[in-house]
């Protein structure tokens, strides 16, 4: 796997001149979701009051070897890619901050990291993990408590579509590999951009749609065997990882992302590519 560089400028993936202002009417139908009440689940169109469940299924067969897997397919890139979200994020002491289908804690930990290494230690964190699948958050419980990590967290259970806090609550709302799993991304998006503060601002980290052809195919075929394989092996699930990959492949592209979150409300969107696009970390401003 090509190495990223996270400290590479954002040119690659700067902000679209045509992102469509808040308010824009939406488009077509959108690649995460199908048209006529389906939503997409993999490959497949299920109906869309299906989807939550069988994703939830899909995190509870692979949330305790989760981290795990995340090191075996990406040869642990993804830590380099998180820790990139992190240093945008640039998190400060006496802010709020959300942290969406991050059951396992992986971002809220850094979060909590940053602001101890900024303000010293014991200084005032403030991350909430939200997460639909409460295995994941029992994973993300326990490595808190190992890690002595008692102060400064608060897990909740929620959907990412009807998310269980006020109006204007948060400072900052992250969510990382996440996205691509909710049943209906632009209800999601106007979650996000409700619990916003004003001038609150947003992080997206998802897969997306690798920039170079060739690279792109190389990347295809290894996911789509590579993927199942190691669910096979390791986790004893290869199907959770085969809907994991299609989940990938149909997620709509850096540009139809960005414009999807111009049209929830959002401002100063741009992106930024890892990876050559395997990865893209989008983010706009609550304003």
């Amino acid at each position: 796997m090509i190495e990223p560089d996270p400290s590479a400028p954002a040119a690659a993936g700067e902000a679209p001149s045509d992102v469509p202002p808040a308010g824009s009417p939406a488009g077509g139908a959108a690649d995460g979701t199908a048209d006529g009440g389906l939503a997409s689940f993999g490959y497949r169109d299920v109906p869309k009051a299906e989807k939550a469940g069988l994703v939830r299924d899909v995190f509870e067969s692979v949330a305790p070897r989760y981290d795990l897997m995340n090191d075996l397919m990406s040869g642990g890139v993804h830590r380099l890619w998180k820790n990139a979200l992190i240093d945008v994020v640039n998190p400060r002491p006496g802010e709020k901050l959300l942290d969406v289908a991050g059951g396992t804690g992986d971002i809220a930990f850094r979060l909590l990291k940053r602001v101890e290494e900024k303000g010293g230690e014991g200084a005032a964190a403030d991350v909430t993990v939200c997460d639909i699948n409460a295995a994941m958050l029992g994973v993300g419980r326990d490595r808190a408590i190992n890690r002595g990590l008692l102060r400064g967290l608060t897990w909740t259970t929620g959907d990412a579509e009807k998310l269980p806090f006020p109006d204007r609550s948060f400072d900052a709302y992250t969510i990382a590999f996440g996205l691509r799993n909710v049943t209906d991304i632009d209800q999601a998006l106007r979650e996000a951009h409700r619990v916003l503060k004003p001038g609150g601002r947003y992080y997206c980290l998802e897969f997306s749609k690798v920039t170079s052809a060739p690279v792109g195919r190389v990347y295809d075929a290894y996911s789509e065997r590579a993927l199942p394989f190691f669910g096979r092996i390791v986790a004893r699930d290869a199907e959770s990882y085969r809907y994991l990959h299609e989940s990938i492949r149909r997620f709509p592209s850096q540009r139809e992302l960005a414009a999807r979150l111009g049209r929830a409300g959002f401002t100063q969107v741009t992106w930024r590519n890892m990876t050559l696009g395997v990865v893209a970390l989008h983010s706009g401003w609550r304003i």
